[in-house]
């Protein structure tokens, strides 16, 4: 029995280099183009955006802490959770975000979610491209069964 590749090796073998937006010292995916891309290769990928049950805006805010915008992914079922606090343009705290920050917040959100399946992960680990010259270590899982 030959076992495909996990999800995260499908993703992370993708190369986004190319798509990579700087803003000041820190780097973007675009979250259109990152979406697109688990779509090619999960059609059946979906996202949820956490709503506030009281307001039914699409994040949570506390008066002392802020505003936390919420996603979940879920791809072959498996759901990953993830949350990104509402900063504004110079990546600051907001005490009172405006929809812009919101949905901006949202979208980044989605494609760090992304990225914990797999696609631009090493984004967050502060490098703009994988080191070619490292093969991915594969899992057991990952391995062909005979």
């Amino acid at each position: 029995m030959i076992r495909e590749k996990s999800v995260f090796n499908v993703l992370s073998a993708v190369n986004v280099s190319d798509k990579i937006e700087k803003k000041g010292n820190l780097s973007y995916l675009s979250w259109a183009w990152a979406w697109g891309e688990v779509k090619k290769r999960y059609p059946c990928a979906k996202y949820s955006v956490y709503r506030d049950e009281v307001t039914n805006l699409p994040m949570a805010y506390d008066k002392d802490f802020g505003g936390f915008c919420y996603t979940s992914v879920t791809i072959e079922s498996n759901t990953l959770d993830m949350w990104l606090p509402i900063l504004d343009h110079r990546n600051q705290t907001v005490a009172k975000p405006n929809v812009f920050q919101i949905n901006t917040t949202l979208m980044r959100c989605l494609t760090k979610n992304l990225a914990m399946h797999g696609l631009g992960h090493y984004i967050y680990a502060g490098e703009d491209l994988p080191d070619p010259s490292t093969k991915p270590q594969l899992s057991e899982s990952d391995l062909a069964e005979v």
